[in-house]
């Protein structure tokens, strides 16, 4: 079937997650950041998205908002930049104010001027959302923003690939999604959606049952996949 609805994974797929620790480290009240900003950044991804795993697997659901802060928690302490509230309080500030990557907004102008339906689908809050959609001034280029929030787990829980079809009412095979993380775009391909790994860092492929269809170094490409 022709795809009709293209969904984007959004920390790391649309928004750019070292930036908040990238704007923090050009600041001179944060100099201590200048050497240590891409490890830390590393690091607080990292747990971020390991906490999110760990806590489907027990049950043990939380905002992503504070799974966010507890991954800074441990990556400030792991660089040796803990005990510094100022410093904490800034880059929880810019983390909701994350930097669309450059190609994002014509891309998604391109995708609804072909009549494509486009949403966000998140582990993210709906305030955090809300707030990088706002920053980054796609608004008006997606049709929906959805969040983990609506069924109480995290990906790559099949429940929230579910949320696609609630909304919009389409056929999992009409459905590109499109995910910076591997493990994502996996999983997806095997809830039976198109799938697109949008794979900036040339990672190998992640070890899972299934892989993703399309591999990409941007976005770019994704107008094209979707017949467009």
């Amino acid at each position: 079937m022709p795809i009709t609805t293209c969904i984007f994974d959004a920390y790391g797929t649309l928004f750019d997650v070292a930036a908040a620790a990238r704007q923090a480290a050009s600041e001179p009240d944060f100099a201590q950041l200048s050497d240590t900003w891409p490890a830390l950044a590393e690091h607080w991804r990292n747990k971020q998205l390991q906490y999110t795993w760990l806590r489907a697997v027990v049950g043990a659901h939380d905002d992503f908002w504070n799974v966010t802060q507890q991954g800074l928690d441990w990556a400030l302490e792991k660089t040796g930049l803990d005990g510094d509230p100022a410093l904490r309080e800034r880059l929880l500030a810019l983390y909701w104010q994350l930097e669309a990557y450059p190609e994002v907004p014509g891309m998604l102008h391109r995708l609804k001027a072909g009549g494509m339906q486009t949403a966000i689908l998140s582990n993210g809050s709906p305030d955090m959302l809300q707030g990088a959609v706002a920053s980054a001034g796609i608004a008006d280029v997606l049709d929906d923003t959805l969040s983990v929030e609506t069924v109480g787990v995290f990906k790559p829980d099949e429940k929230v690939y579910d949320l696609v079809g609630r909304r919009f009412g389409c056929d999992k095979t009409e459905v590109l999604f499109v995910s910076s993380n591997g493990w994502d775009a996996g999983c997806a391909t095997g809830y039976g959606f198109v799938t697109a790994w949008v794979n900036r860092a040339n990672d190998p492929v992640d070890r899972l049952p299934w892989v993703p269809q399309h591999v990409l170094s941007d976005l770019t490409g994704i107008p094209g996949l979707a017949g467009l």
